[in-house]
């Protein structure tokens, strides 16, 4: 029986999906439905504690705001980014929000009284376009997020792997340019140090000596930084500069997806993430480009993902949903 087919009529998930600069909340029918939504600061420079103590009020208003409506909060699902200890429920790692070895399933249970899971972004992410969205009636999943960074989720029939110590997916990471870029992880030549949508606006900057202010298609300064979509557009408009440092981004990208086609086999990957905002601009060369490194491989599906930034709030939901 499916989590759905053992719903109570008002039955409801709580879901969060929390990142560095905002929380997108949601209250989520066992059927994938979202009932209510919500948006709210995370404001990590408060600090963990601040951050941590922000979840629990959110999700705690959450569900009273449920009961209210006459529904009742089964669950809470809760998405982070980093490194996430599913199993433990623990948020061993994360950057963007300050979290090191956080209990945070623990600390929501405790507040809340209700069934807790913790889960990655990009995993929960990956889990909602594969169940619910792009990927849906397809067994095997590659879910590739492309924003400020890189990375991946592989589903198989409905559940994504984390991994021995739950980093798993970690595409972005994968060396595509040996002697390239410095990535943030302190090696040279990661897939994301070229083709992440931060990577693109850096390298643009740096081909048009536009340091800090950016270039305006003409050569004009514009006063803001050229953004990965602005290279897009701007490459698409002939550009030379831009067309070479999306061209680059394009074939990076290809070959980190060619590995991840050689490890896990999969039916469809889609992607996500600011970048795929880009369109046929990304897809088309890239689908194309793709298909060339495909040897003894089958060609995947490449499509865009379908339940854009909702897609974090559905997968914890439903990764609560499972957990029951």
């Amino acid at each position: 029986m499916s989590p759905a087919d053992a719903a109570g009529p008002a039955d409801v998930v709580v879901a969060l999906d929390v990142g560095g600069t905002g929380m997108k909340c949601a209250l989520v029918r066992p059927d994938g439905t979202t009932v209510h939504t919500e948006r709210h600061p995370t404001d990590a420079g408060r600090g963990p504690d601040a951050v941590v103590e922000t979840i629990l009020d959110v999700a705690e208003g959450l569900a009273g705001k449920a009961r209210a409506d006459g529904r009742d909060p089964v669950a809470l699902g809760i998405a982070v980014p980093g490194v996430v200890d599913e199993a433990a429920g623990v948020a061993v790692w994360s950057a963007n929000v300050g979290f090191r070895d956080v209990p945070l399933r623990g600390l929501a249970e405790e507040r809340l009284g209700l069934p807790t899971v913790l889960g990655h972004d990009v995993r929960v992410g990956g889990l909602a376009e594969a169940r619910l969205g792009a990927g849906r009636g397809t067994g095997h999943v590659l879910f590739v997020a492309i924003g400020t960074g890189i990375a991946a989720a592989h589903v198989v029939d409905g559940a994504a792997a984390s991994g021995a110590h739950g980093a798993a997916g970690e595409i972005g990471h994968v060396l595509v340019r040996p002697g390239g870029p410095r990535c943030g992880c302190g090696r040279d030549g990661c897939l994301e140090a070229v083709a992440s949508a931060s990577a693109i606006a850096r390298r643009y900057a740096e081909a048009t000596g536009a340091g800090p202010t950016g270039t305006a298609g003409d050569g004009g300064p514009t006063g803001t930084p050229a953004s990965a979509a602005d290279v897009a557009d701007r490459a698409a408009a002939g550009e030379p500069a831009a067309a070479r440092v999306w061209a680059e981004a394009v074939e990076a990208l290809a070959d980190g997806l060619a590995t991840g086609q050689a490890l896990y086999d999969v039916e469809t990957v889609v992607v996500g993430g600011g970048l795929a905002q880009a369109g046929p601009r990304l897809f088309d060369p890239l689908r194309a480009a793709l298909h060339e490194r495909m040897t003894f491989h089958r060609r995947p599906r490449l499509v865009a993902a379908a339940l854009g930034d909702e897609a974090g709030c559905l997968g914890a939901a439903l990764l609560a949903l499972d957990a029951r």
